[in-house]
């Protein structure tokens, strides 16, 4: 049995967990200072706090720290990496590099309950939720983790279906006795589960993504069988809200796939659809995947398409694709491994 691991709490949480050991509540700064600021592995290198106390930390808990039991390097020199959580459960996250930005696209959960047809991860089924831990600790082990810039939560399962422990984890991230990261950096993707869209709206001020692949909403219910429980009309009912209409954090992913949503008419469409909302869309390559007779669009319909969003008054882009060659591009993130591999 697993002992209990310090690394995901909260410096509430922190401090409850030495309190019930009878430590002096200032104990908690000590340990949240050595496992978010300075990465510690061992108790031992705390050394501020007692030795009796790190004896009692150590017969109590783990630190929770582990490195990647695997990774590859892509041409393009993104890198995809994988863990082993405490749970034997495995999950990816990629590494991008790009000029002075520098992007780790984390998972939130082991597979996908959401079955987009156009998602690897979701041909997987749904095996866990990632704890706090298992979240920080993909932006944290990895050898870039001093390098990065940006976190976005667009790898391997839907965020806002483990909703409590992604805003703990962001808590964590940006707060002062954390990461401290600018919430601004920090992009959350999700199929727009609507309450859920609402306290994360309520309680974090970080960039919001929302999958819509299609203006239209049967076109979208065949790519992604979420429309029927989080329909888009419902999605744009929130976002027009006094609680979104200022939210200036807002975007939607757009995967563009040949002769079904890259013309004008779909463009023309996504444009009504918008008409006021302070947004920006982003256009993504569709990378194929096995058993599915989806086709990326031509280069130039994407092109022609941001055309018209952005002569329309509406910020288009067209998103790099990164990784492709080693399956870490968008909707590629999948794995099968489930027996245990040594460290």
């Amino acid at each position: 049995m697993h002992k209990n691991i310090l690394l995901g709490k909260t410096i509430n949480e922190l401090k409850r967990s030495v309190l019930k050991l009878g430590m002096p509540a200032f104990t908690a700064n000590q340990i949240a200072e050595w496992l978010y600021k300075k990465r510690a592995v061992s108790f031992n290198e705390m050394t501020n706090i007692s030795l009796k106390n790190r004896n009692l930390l150590a017969e109590n808990f783990e630190t929770g720290l582990n490195s990647p039991v695997k990774f590859q390097e892509s041409k393009d020199g993104t890198k995809k990496y994988l863990f082993q959580t405490p749970e034997n459960q495995f999950v990816e996250a990629v590494y991008i590099p790009d000029d002075e930005r520098a992007t780790i696209c984390v998972s939130s959960q082991a597979g996908c309950k959401m079955g987009c047809r156009f998602c690897m991860t979701g041909k997987m089924g749904f095996s866990a939720n990632l704890s706090v831990a298992d979240i920080l600790n993909q932006v944290m082990s990895i050898p870039e983790s001093s390098k990065l810039t940006n976190i976005v939560f667009m790898g391997m399962g839907e965020p806002f279906d483990n909703l409590d422990n992604l805003l703990n984890s962001i808590e964590i991230l940006t707060a002062d006795y954390g990461l401290a990261m600018s919430p601004r950096r920090i992009t959350v993707s999700t199929v727009g589960m609507v309450s859920e869209m609402k306290k994360f709206a309520e309680s974090a001020s970080c960039r919001l993504a929302v999958s819509l692949h299609s203006p239209f909403p049967r076109e979208r219910l065949a790519l992604m069988p979420a429309e029927k429980a989080f329909p888009m009309q419902k999605i744009f009912e929130e976002f027009r809200t006094r609680e979104f209409s200022r939210h200036s954090r807002l975007a939607f992913e757009y995967i563009m796939f040949a002769n079904l949503n890259d013309d004008l008419q779909h463009a023309a469409a996504l444009t009504k659809l918008l008409n006021g909302l302070p947004c920006r869309v982003n256009l993504i390559k569709f990378h194929a995947i096995p058993n599915v007779d989806l086709r990326p669009a031509d280069e130039q319909k994407m092109l022609d398409f941001q055309t018209f969003l952005n002569n329309k008054g509406i910020i288009c882009t067209i998103r790099r694709s990164r990784g492709e060659d080693i399956f870490a591009a968008c909707g590629m993130l999948s794995t099968r491994v489930r027996k245990k591999i040594s460290r």
